[in-house]
């Protein structure tokens, strides 16, 4: 079975709740990676007709509100010691530097470093609790959250998509000619690599002989 034969066997459903659940996940607070997740399942629907890009994009915008609300009702019930849970538990992540840096963006710009951390990986996984944590009143939480969720979510969905489609189209059209391009371009970065080391290597002698070569100066008697 061919692997286009086997993408036209993976039932929608699946797609959709997948993405809403990594990105739903991601944005309460575990660090998973729902943007690469988005734009695989965003390109698999640009080449599968069965895999509905408008529902996609509504599931992942479904998944980025909804996460970050329940992240934000954890972060405002469980305080500062969660963060330092969680610093236990992903200390990659929520290092106290890291904490330290968001929480300095969310006194500076208040409900919307909740949008601008939508489209930020790390922020996108602390926006949640740590508004939460912050006493962000929930309204400013709420409108920030569904414009970023929106525009994050609908937008990457929408462009990935479109782009899906004409690389599609343009490799249908025109395989042989963008096999050729790959050739030609593989060529000429490995001639080129070549060309530059063989450069460097008599650079690299001829900066050891003067240095072999450079008068050692002579300590001063007594």
């Amino acid at each position: 079975m061919h692997i286009e034969e086997w993408l036209e066997t993976v039932p929608a459903v699946s797609v959709y709740l997948l993405v809403g659940l990594v990105i739903g996940l991601e944005s309460l607070g575990i660090p998973l990676p729902g943007e690469i997740v988005l734009v695989s399942a965003t390109l698999l629907a640009a080449s599968q007709d069965h895999i509905n890009p408008y529902i996609l994009g509504g599931s992942a915008i479904a998944g980025a509100v909804i996460g970050d609300s329940i992240g934000y009702l954890i972060g405002r019930k469980g305080g500062q010691p969660l963060l330092t849970w969680l610093g236990r538990k992903f200390p990659k992540h929520f290092s106290a530097e890291h904490v330290a840096t968001a929480e300095r963006s969310f006194q500076k710009w208040g409900m919307w470093a909740v949008f601008v951390g939508r489209f930020i990986a790390l922020l996108r996984i602390f926006a949640g609790p740590l508004a939460g944590v912050l006493q962000m009143p929930y309204w400013k939480f709420l409108i920030a959250n569904v414009l970023g969720g929106i525009i994050w979510a609908g937008g990457t969905t929408a462009v990935i998509y479109s782009l899906g489609k004409v690389a599609e189209d343009w490799l249908k059209r025109f395989s042989w000619l963008g096999l050729v391009l790959a050739l030609l371009f593989g060529l000429g970065s490995m001639l080129v690599m070549k060309w530059r080391s063989k450069k460097a290597k008599p650079a690299a002698v001829t900066a050891d002989d003067s240095e072999k070569a450079e008068p050692q100066p002579v300590p001063a008697g007594d």
